[in-house]
């Protein structure tokens, strides 16, 4: 399990992503600068123990009304060759020194990772405190043997594409992992996996008026949308 470090970071991961999120085409925000908040997420582990692996859910209240964004993050010991492009920030960290922040979607361990959380592998680990499950953090998924069959590739491909609501990734077995960057709440009762998806995740984030909200932050699909 990894360990939570309750560190200062310099700068933070929210100073990064103040950053980084205008950059991006599902990005919703205003003419002003973002002001992300912290509403949510979960970690997976590293089998290898190497990269620490964040689904971070931030909420912007800097456009016309408040958008909560999934924004997966890996943090490594060094840089990840050939993934210039998909490099969020460095920071320095008080025990592990420099981190080089990157978006998970585009990091192949933090894909591979997700793909083990769909099929049922792996567990979703609380955000905040160490060796502890997320129970909030639900799964479902009708292909867990072709979801996650390949190993994580030993070099770096940059598969992922963003467009106005989400980022697709290329999946075994021509499956597509859609990860859904611009969150919305699902109300009670509501099936949470939407018809044709083969597989989601799914979890909570606390909103800016302070209720909390569930939605699907993954799909598998058996062709692109």
């Amino acid at each position: 399990m990894a360990v939570i470090h309750n560190v200062e970071l310099r700068p933070t991961k929210l100073e990064l992503l103040t950053d980084w999120l205008p950059t991006r085409p599902w990005y919703r925000g205003g003419a002003g600068a973002p002001r992300p908040a912290k509403a949510g997420g979960f970690r997976l582990d590293d089998p290898r123990g190497e990269v620490g692996i964040e689904f971070m859910v931030v909420t912007d209240a800097s456009g016309p009304l408040p958008v909560a964004y999934l924004v997966p993050l890996t943090y490594r010991g060094a840089p990840l060759a050939g993934a210039e492009h998909a490099l969020v920030g460095t920071m320095e960290h008080e025990v592990l020194g420099r981190r080089w922040a990157y978006d998970g979607c585009q990091d192949p361990v933090a894909a591979a990772q997700l793909r083990a959380l769909i099929a049922g592998r792996v567990q979703a680990q609380d955000q905040n405190t160490s060796d502890a499950v997320d129970r909030e953090v639900t799964r479902s998924c009708a292909v867990e043997d072709s979801i996650a069959t390949d190993a994580v590739p030993t070099d770096f491909s940059g598969t992922g594409g963003d467009d106005d609501e989400g980022t697709e990734l290329p999946a075994p077995a021509g499956l597509t992992l859609r990860l859904h960057r611009v969150l919305r709440p699902v109300p009670d009762g509501a099936a949470m996996s939407a018809p044709g998806t083969a597989g989601h995740v799914a979890g909570a984030w606390r909103q800016p008026d302070g209720s909390r909200a569930r939605g699907l932050f993954a799909t598998v699909r058996t062709t692109a949308r």
